[in-house]
């Protein structure tokens, strides 16, 4: 990969599909290393609001030093219709961890690329075998796990699939090399490694809750002073998104049977109550400002 006199990043074009949190992140990340990004959602509303969501978590990047100093930021673009992801160099799947409706997407979009584009899916717990068969070139299809937020965290979590390939994975380190991301490669299953381990441990931190153990506070507090956690569970699954959370967790559960992955039921009542966490101002802990939700 080369830089144009600007400081611009080529040759990369990425088609980011899906403007939630995740989907928002990794548009920062990439617009910050000067990279050309078509952001697909379904909804005009939800595109308006990524807008600002990606102002404001790029002035918060800058602010943190987390972007490349000096360099022309990438251009955005937003739209409904799936078929911009043609044009895309690399596209990242960051929908919800439902499957049907990664399989809708991921579907449609292995039609709308050519051949040798990188289909790349920030799938949390969905396994890259299991979705390799919606596609029609599973040697491209590979699993990235950009962490939460992904423009300050370097560290990704790389899932290789059975089929893909060798130019696949290539391609693919090329492209979080320009992203200025480490890459670790670990062999598919269910919520691969980060989530295969936290998410049972946050599932109990919210059972302690649920139970009357502790107050969420007191369970962070404790993992936090006497494991050395930078961030206790249950700020983390604010961070995260308890809708996530519960979402993955019945992923995890349906697929490996462990009893530890059936969602608590107080994270399941918080979902029905609309507390997500920081997105929505309130989940485990309240969050009275606009900009601690946002960022």
């Amino acid at each position: 990969m080369t830089d144009t006199p600007n400081g611009r990043a080529t040759p990369y074009r990425l088609a980011v599909v899906g403007a939630g949190v995740m989907g928002t992140n990794i548009a920062v990340l990439a617009l910050g290393h000067g990279i050309d990004v078509t952001l697909v959602d379904v909804d005009d509303e939800i595109l308006t609001a990524a807008h600002r969501t990606i102002r404001h978590k790029h002035k918060h990047a800058q602010l943190l030093d987390a972007l490349p100093a000096g360099r022309e930021p990438g251009t955005l673009s937003t739209t409904t219709a799936l078929t911009a992801v043609g044009g895309a160099t690399a596209v990242i799947e960051a929908v919800v961890e439902v499957a049907d409706v990664k399989r809708t997407v991921l579907t449609e979009a292995s039609a709308l690329v050519p051949p040798g584009t990188p289909l790349i899916s920030n799938t949390s717990c969905v396994p890259v075998d299991e979705m390799a068969g919606w596609v029609r070139r599973a040697d491209e299809l590979v699993g990235v796990h950009f962490m939460n937020p992904s423009y300050l965290i370097r560290m990704v979590e790389v899932i290789r699939g059975t089929a893909t390939s060798d130019a696949t994975m290539t391609s693919v380190h090329g492209l979080l090399g320009a992203l200025n991301r480490e890459a670790l490669v670990v062999n598919d299953a269910p919520g691969f490694v980060i989530n295969r381990l936290l998410h049972p441990l946050i599932n109990r931190a919210a059972m302690l809750v649920q139970d009357g153990v502790a107050s969420a506070e007191v369970v962070d507090g404790l993992l936090e002073g006497c494991l050395g956690h930078t961030t206790g569970p249950l700020r983390t699954a604010d961070l995260i998104g308890i809708d996530n959370l519960v979402d993955s967790l019945r992923v995890l559960h349906e697929r490996t049977g462990d009893p530890e992955c059936a969602p608590a039921e107080l994270m399941v009542r918080k979902v029905r109550d609309g507390h997500l966490g920081r997105k929505s101002g309130r989940g485990f802990y309240d969050y009275e400002s606009v900009t601690e939700r946002q960022i």
